[in-house]
Order: C-alpha cells, then structure tokens, then sequence
C-alpha cells in the first residue's frame, strides 16, 4: 500500500463530471477515496453498476483494454480519485500476491452481482426487481441514526434505476410511491431512507 501510495495520482472530481476511462484517463485504474460514481456503458448510455467510497473501478483496463473503452465513470457526487497506469498496477500486483487477489476478488464480486441481475430478470417480476434493489441500495450506501433508521444519499433518478433492474422509469416511479405508502422506504430529493434492514457488510 505504502508503494502504490507514492505513485498514485489524485484529482478532484465535480459532482456530474464525466471521468472518461478512453481519453485522459485511458489505461487507468481508480481508486476512489470520496464520494461514489456510476460507471455507464457508451454504447446504450445504460448504467452498469454504482461504486462507492473505499472501492476501485476501472479494473477492466487490466484484462480487457477494447473492452475498457466501452465505459465512462459520472460522479454521483463530489468525488477525490486516484488513479494509476495498469501496467503499473499489473507489476505491482505481480510482486505482490494480496494484491493481485485482491483485485480479483472486487471483480469476481461485480460478475457475480451481473449473473444476480440477469437471475433476477428471469426469474423475478418487475416489482420485486425494484423493490429489492432499493432496499439493497438503501443497505449498501446508507448510514444508520441513532434511531436504527439507515439513510443514504438519493443519488440516482428514476431512469437510471429502471436501467439498474430493466424495467421503466414508469413502474420504477409507480413501485416508489407503493412502497413510501406502506411505510417500508421514504425518500426525496436528497436522501432515501429504510427501516428493518441490515447494514452492509462490505
């Protein structure tokens, strides 16, 4: 850590800037120390995944340079980000075995939540799709108040959630409203909250 820390870069990322993995940042592997993004496939505009404080993105580059250049990263927020070349990152992970397993492990855990995507598409109802990945996201990103009640940051609108769970941004809006009725999230501009659920582990 200590020698990945003397050759990473850090830049300041606005809130709703783009991080273009194919251009100034081509080849780069990111850390991401503030702040959360969303990573979007430039050929469809679909959102593939959200990243949070504390993990990496743009690890594809080690394995799947073309591929790479099929994403860019938004911030979801005001971010801080290091970064570093990947074959920088690809000799250090050869000198150092955690490492290497490390990043394997972060990107067996993203294939493993896109073949529960696609499980869930088939085997799952819209409704339950929407409803599961709220909570989850609630779990995920939220933070608990002295009241057991966890909160996060609102960060994503109705369409990017229906291209998260492959439904419409319709019945994403119709199953939010069902389920602030029936009291199991509230939410508004800035924040969605959920009662009786478990914190993450990650």
């Amino acid at each position: 850590m200590m020698k990945i820390c003397e050759i990473l870069e850090m830049d300041n990322i606005e809130k709703g800037s783009p991080i273009k993995l194919s251009e100034e940042y081509k080849n780069n592997i990111f850390f991401l120390k503030r702040g959360s993004v969303k990573i979007v496939n430039t050929t469809d505009k679909s959102v593939k995944y959200i990243v949070k404080r504390g993990n990496i993105f743009g690890e594809l580059a080690l394995y799947d340079k073309e591929a790479a250049k099929e994403e860019i990263a938004y911030a979801l927020e005001d971010c801080v980000i290091c970064h570093i070349e990947s074959e920088q990152m690809e000799e250090l992970m050869q000198k150092h075995k955690s490492l290497k397993n490390g990043i394997l492990k972060i990107y067996g855990l993203r294939i493993k939540k896109l073949e529960r995507r696609l499980s869930d598409l088939l085997y799952k109802d819209s409704s339950t799709r929407i409803k599961e990945f709220i909570l989850e996201y609630v779990r995920e990103f939220g933070k608990e108040d002295d009241t057991g009640l966890l909160i996060a940051n609102n960060l994503l609108s109705h369409k990017e959630i229906a291209n998260l769970t492959n439904t419409s941004r319709q019945t994403v809006s119709n199953v939010l409203s069902n389920l602030r009725k029936n009291g199991i999230i509230n939410y508004d501009m800035a924040f969605i909250s959920a009662n009786h659920i478990q914190q993450s582990k990650d």
